[in-house]
């Protein structure tokens, strides 16, 4: 049975809670509100979400070396926030619509994207990864926090064409500044849109420590627009599971938006353009790898009796070949054609942009006309 909508927004209210199933040694501790929502998470379903998070570590792993190698203009890296990924990507549903920004590469992999979909935007060969509607993920989305309106509008779609599926928006703790953000968080909550709102406080907006932006838990806000608001120890794959399946229930059920703020860590670079040392100590860094969430459930799994041998074989195994396979792909991507650029812009076509493909055909003319003197 699970806990009831009372009990769990009871825990809520409490300033300064997080919710915490497996901590930082990856000990088990039990937590009468939200045990119930992973009861059926058995030794292979840890063991599955192991395999998850290495494989997303190595390919983020080896898109940061590809960027550094001149094959990629840049690279947004994840590490560090595996776990609020994977866990909220697997308390989704095949239908349910995923608005992500630019960093959300393990919730992409979960929803069938391929390892080279997520590099064609930063190689420079297409304008977008993949189709939206096939893996019921948009595409990554580059101003911040745009797609947070985007996944409310079609949440509402669904409410009222009577669809019981749930979108879900992923974030930056930065992004909970922005004005889209919170116009977002005013429609769901008037509307009572099946909508999450999963922020993944990374500590950093770019440069900018997150205290500097709220002086209360950024989960603390969804109460102004008249939503619960949840801490979860985005470092702990079950937790983050747990709440996520709340949340997306409460969705469906009619009862509305939800606000999660994970609390992670950036280990990486905000992206390969940034030097973090500017602006982190070594110290801080430190401390948060003593936090690794794939560690942490590592040893979960070990204190369960789970042959730890076939658990990382498994793990290597499945990384190593999506490795392979992206470095196999990446240099083949073929160069798009120039007038594809206009491909996919509108829906319908129209005057205005028939007007400029035929513009851009006769510049590209020039060229071969120069090309025959």
């Amino acid at each position: 049975m699970t806990p009831s909508d009372r009990e769990a927004t009871g825990l809520l209210t409490r300033p300064g809670d997080l919710v915490q199933l497996l901590d930082q040694a990856g000990t088990r501790h039990a937590n009468p509100d939200f045990d119930p929502w992973v009861a059926d998470v058995d030794t292979d379903a840890l063991a599955a979400l192991h395999r998850d998070m290495v494989v997303v570590r190595r390919l983020d792993a080896e898109a940061t070396a590809l960027q550094r190698q001149g094959e990629l203009g840049l690279w947004p890296p994840l590490a560090g926030q595996e776990a609020a990924q994977i866990g909220s990507a697997r308390a989704l549903d095949d239908e349910d619509f995923v608005f992500s920004s630019y960093r959300e590469h393990a919730v992409a992999w979960l929803r069938g994207v391929q390892p080279v979909e997520l590099l064609s935007v930063w190689r420079g060969t297409a304008a977008s990864g993949w189709n939206p509607y096939e893996k019921r993920m948009a595409v990554p989305q580059i101003i911040i926090g745009a797609q947070s309106l985007h996944a409310v509008g079609w949440a509402m779609g669904a409410k009222w064409q009577g669809d019981e599926h749930v979108a879900i928006s992923y974030f930056g703790d930065g992004a909970t500044s922005e004005g889209d953000v919170n116009e977002a968080f005013v429609f769901a909550a008037s509307f009572d849109a099946p909508v999450v709102f999963f922020c993944q406080n990374n500590g950093w907006a770019i440069s900018e420590p997150v205290g500097l932006q709220s002086k209360q838990p950024l989960a603390r806000r969804a109460d102004g627009f008249g939503m619960p608001g949840i801490r979860v120890d985005g470092n702990d794959v079950l937790a983050v599971l747990a709440v996520t399946r709340w949340a997306l229930d409460r969705a469906r059920r009619g009862e509305g938006p939800a606000f999660i703020e994970a609390v992670t860590y950036r280990m990486g670079p905000h992206t390969t353009a940034d030097d973090p040392k500017r602006y982190r100590t070594d110290d801080d860094l430190a401390a948060w790898r003593e936090r690794d969430p794939i560690a942490r459930l590592h040893a979960l799994l070990a204190a369960s009796g789970a042959d730890m041998a076939a658990v990382d074989a498994d793990a290597k195994a499945a990384a190593d070949r999506a490795a392979a396979d992206l470095r196999a792909a990446i240099t083949n991507i073929p160069d798009p054609e120039p007038m594809s650029v206009f491909d996919h812009v509108y829906a319908e076509p129209n005057s205005h942009l028939e007007r400029q493909k035929s513009r851009y055909a006769r510049y590209l003319a020039m060229f071969d006309e120069e090309g025959d003197r």
